[in-house]
This record gives structure tokens, C-alpha cells and sequence, in this order.
């Protein structure tokens, strides 16, 4: 195996800052997980995980203000947002607010907040929660799905959102 160095990276840079650096490169869809509290949080690590069983998986830093809710929560909500949702990810991403402030939503099963609006949405049963380094995995059961359409998707790059476009 050969190691390529990046001449343009200092060569001090940590770990952390090494991944931090290379996944800003990396574009990710953008995501507002809610569970019951209400309580939500901006994502980009949400994923699929298998088909059959029908999984999703999302990580949350062990640390977020949101983390307790998550670990005390028997369901969860993964909203995928529309590039016209850019506001509501910066707010879902801001600590010591009120995120569901001026936020559309109604309570769906067992309390989980489903967001107004957005082009996806599904609910999961926590399934597996596991401490992974200084976040937390937690992988979930699909339960159900809905959303209002196909808007181009919100995406995450280079610490800035946009949108895509089909060539």
C-alpha cells in the first residue's frame, strides 16, 4: 500500500483535522432528525443501512445538547430537505434556541415531530444505539414514509449548502 501526502496540507495537521479537511470535500445530503420533546438537530450522516429488514442509520455527537432525547427516544423522524430548506437547516443546526420556533409541524406517531413541507420523510424504531468514538450510531427499523415531492435536495459542501442538478 502507498501513502499519497497532499503537498497543500501542513504536514502538523492532526488526525481530526486531516478528516475534518478531506470530508469537507465530500458532499452530503442534508437531513432534520426530530424525536419526541420535541427535539431535532441538522444531519448529514444519516444513511441507509440494509433493505430487508429496512434499516437507517444516523450519528449524533455524544456531546449535542439533543443527545439525551435521542438515547431516551422509542422513535425518531428523518426529514430530507429540498435545496429551498437551507433555513431550516442552519436553525436545526444552531445550539440554545428553540429550533421548533416559527417551524411547521405536527406531532406524528408516539409524538415524533414531522416536519411541514419537506420533499421526504420516514419514521424508524431506535433498533441499535452504540457509542462510536465521541459520537453515538443509532440504527432504526423504517416504520413509515411520506413528504410532498421531489425538490432538487439540500446539499452540504465545503461548510457551505447548495443544490444539484441532473448533467
Amino acid at each position: 500500500m502507498t501513502s499519497t501526502t497532499d503537498l497543500s496540507a501542513p504536514a502538523d495537521l492532526s488526525p481530526a483535522d486531516l478528516l475534518r479537511r478531506t470530508l469537507r470535500r465530500h458532499a452530503a445530503g442534508v437531513t432534520v432528525l426530530t424525536v419526541p420533546g420535541p427535539a431535532g438537530f441538522t444531519a448529514t450522516s444519516f444513511t441507509s443501512v440494509s433493505l430487508e429488514p429496512s434499516l437507517v442509520s444516523f450519528y449524533l455527537s455524544s456531546t449535542a445538547s439533543t443527545a439525551a432525547a435521542v438515547l431516551a427516544a422509542d422513535i425518531f423522524a428523518v426529514h430530507v430537505l429540498g435545496e429551498d430548506h437551507r433555513e431550516l437547516a442552519e436553525r436545526f443546526a444552531r445550539s440554545g434556541t428553540d429550533r421548533f420556533a416559527g417551524t411547521g409541524w405536527s406531532p406524528g406517531p408516539r409524538g415524533v415531530p414531522l416536519l411541514d413541507g419537506v420533499p421526504a420523510w420516514l419514521t424508524a424504531r431506535p433498533v441499535l444505539r452504540q457509542e462510536v468514538g465521541d459520537h453515538l450510531l443509532v440504527v432504526g427499523e423504517v416504520l413509515d414514509a411520506g413528504g410532498d415531492g421531489e425538490a432538487p435536495p439540500l446539499l452540504h459542501h465545503s461548510g457551505c449548502f447548495g443544490s444539484f442538478r441532473p448533467h
